[in-house]
């Protein structure tokens, strides 16, 4: 990893956000070169569901893509997005998740009836005896379509949320939680977001398709959260590209993890030492 990648270190100011707010928008995260080459690709992987049967009135969501275009695959360590990851997180951590979703035109008349709001991963906000419950994770979330204005499907967030275990959902499930917004952004923003905030997808209630890329990143000790088929592309990855991919010397590297099984951890303690506490 090239140390010029620092210049997108996480600034005090983005951390009390991220930590307050319980996320974070860059935008012109991507170029829009990438823009465009990311798109033709997300284009023809739906294409290819719909050929094999894909209701294209409905939403795609398609996860472990990582492994079908080199385009995905570079954007697993990112330069302007990885260090603000490891700044949240630490080091000891790996892509454990991804997903893409497009969401066509609906097609239906606008409403009013509450959205799925919900905190990520599962049972882990169930078994979990703490609160707030814990981080855990995040995800970065890279819009390719155009959601400055809302109804295009966007994603909603509650801000703040993440410190809560619980939120209150309308009586009747008509209207949308209070403090609940909307997040509208033009193509090639990165929304960052603790696993914790409570969010929701939203109806495309206009005549695009919201295509999005989803990069979720954890601790080493969790599991992943879908096949990941990533291992045949761990030889032709430099030492922390491996690392993301969940490469490892052995199971208890995830546990008590050596140099080896954590490069960026020696990498940060050459080039960003105060990310190393130990």
């Amino acid at each position: 990893m090239n140390p010029s990648c620092l210049q997108y270190a996480l600034t005090e100011e983005e951390r009390r956000t991220f930590n307050e707010q319980g996320y974070l928008i860059m935008e012109n995260a991507l170029s829009p070169e990438q823009v465009e080459i990311l798109t033709a690709q997300v284009d023809r992987i739906y294409e290819s569901k719909i050929e094999n049967g894909h209701d294209s009135k409905t939403a795609l969501f398609y996860p472990n893509f990582i492994p079908d275009h080199h385009s995905f695959l570079e954007l697993v360590d990112y330069e302007k997005i990885l260090p603000k990851v490891w700044g949240i997180l630490g080091w000891n951590i790996y892509l454990y998740h991804a997903h893409m979703i497009a969401t066509p035109p609906s097609g239906q008349e606008k409403n009013d009836k509450t959205f799925g709001f919900h905190q990520d991963s599962g049972r882990v906000n169930i078994e979990m005896e703490s609160h707030p419950r814990p981080r855990l994770s995040l995800k970065v979330a890279y819009f390719l379509s155009d959601i400055s204005e809302p109804d295009r499907g966007n994603f909603w967030i509650v801000p703040g949320s993440h410190l809560k275990d619980n939120l209150e959902i309308p009586k009747n499930r008509e209207g949308q939680p209070e403090g609940a917004i909307p997040v509208c952004v033009k193509p090639g923003t990165a929304v960052f977001f603790d696993r914790r905030l409570w969010h929701a997808a939203s109806p495309n209630w206009s005549d695009i398709t919201r295509k999005v890329l989803f990069y979720g990143y954890g601790y080493r000790w969790i599991r992943t959260k879908d096949d990941m088929t990533v291992q045949h592309l761990w030889e032709s990855s430099d030492p922390i590209r491996r690392q993301m991919l969940g490469a490892s010397v052995n199971c208890n590297g995830h546990y008590s993890p050596t140099d080896a099984d954590v490069p960026l951890r020696a990498w940060l303690k050459e080039h960003q030492p105060e990310m190393v506490d130990k």
